[in-house]
């Protein structure tokens, strides 16, 4: 089950955690990954861990902003069968205390970033008559994050467009879905709480684990086991749908 054999699938932001743990999971299960990340050494650790188990996978420095780059690349990479958008950067703040420019940033990453990539793909994908979207959301798109706002915001058009998408490309058989994770560890959280909370990271981490009603804050490789199910064959009946994976935060926080 579960088989990516004989698969081309393009994963941004793959250089590390949740990206790279999806790009490894799915090399393992046979498909091609083309890891597209802003930093090439980030991109060599990835296809070095591929490569432990001679998988395949191949990178390209890419700013997802930038259309004309990331049409180029998926039109040298030549067909994509996946397309997971998990390029994305964060940023604390309220409505009157995020800048115009950090508020243009996160858009410009995070929302015009995924459209970039789809706007390539599906051609791609239109003249196969199939393909699967995996868009990465977040709890942020479904409940209030405190001081989250134009994160919150690129999330909440992330949600919008998997939906859009999937309604709009039933006919070429183009499945569309999205993820969205609560604190997730990885070296971007790690970088984020030491960006900005220097000199408090031990007590803000164990505020952000406990506030997963289960404990902790998630896996990369638990939200790469459930990319894998929806971007596999089993899934074919899956389309138009966002996963919370959340440690029960939505619906069991109080």
């Amino acid at each position: 089950m579960f088989s990516l054999k004989g698969k081309k699938a393009i994963i941004t932001g793959a250089g590390s955690g949740i990206g790279r743990a999806i790009a490894v999971l799915f090399a393992q299960q046979g498909a091609e990954v083309n890891i597209l990340d802003l930093n090439m050494d980030a991109c060599s650790g990835t296809i070095n861990e591929v490569n432990k188990f001679n998988g395949l996978a191949v990178g390209y420095p890419c700013d997802v902003t930038n259309q004309v780059q990331v049409v180029d690349i998926f039109n040298k990479i030549g067909e994509v069968d996946i397309l997971v958008n998990n390029a994305g950067i964060a940023h604390v703040g309220k409505a009157d205390t995020t800048s115009e420019e950090d508020f243009t940033r996160v858009f410009e990453v995070n929302v015009k970033g995924a459209y970039n990539c789809m706007y390539a793909a599906l051609p791609l994908m239109k003249k196969k008559n199939k393909g699967v979207i995996l868009n990465m959301a977040s709890i942020a798109a479904i409940v209030g994050i405190t001081d989250r706002f134009a994160y919150s915001m690129s999330k909440g058009a992330i949600y919008a467009m998997t939906l859009s998408v999937a309604r709009d490309y039933l006919a070429d058989g183009i499945r569309c879905n999205s993820i969205s994770p609560a604190r997730v560890h990885t070296p971007f959280v790690d970088g984020f709480i030491q960006k900005n909370y220097a000199g408090q990271e031990a007590e803000i981490f164990e505020k952000l684990s406990k506030s997963q009603p289960i404990g902790r804050m998630g896996k990369p490789e638990e939200v790469a086991s459930l990319a894998l199910y929806l971007c596999s064959d089993e899934a074919g009946f899956v389309t138009g749908n966002d996963y919370p994976l959340d440690g029960g935060f939505i619906k069991l926080n109080n």
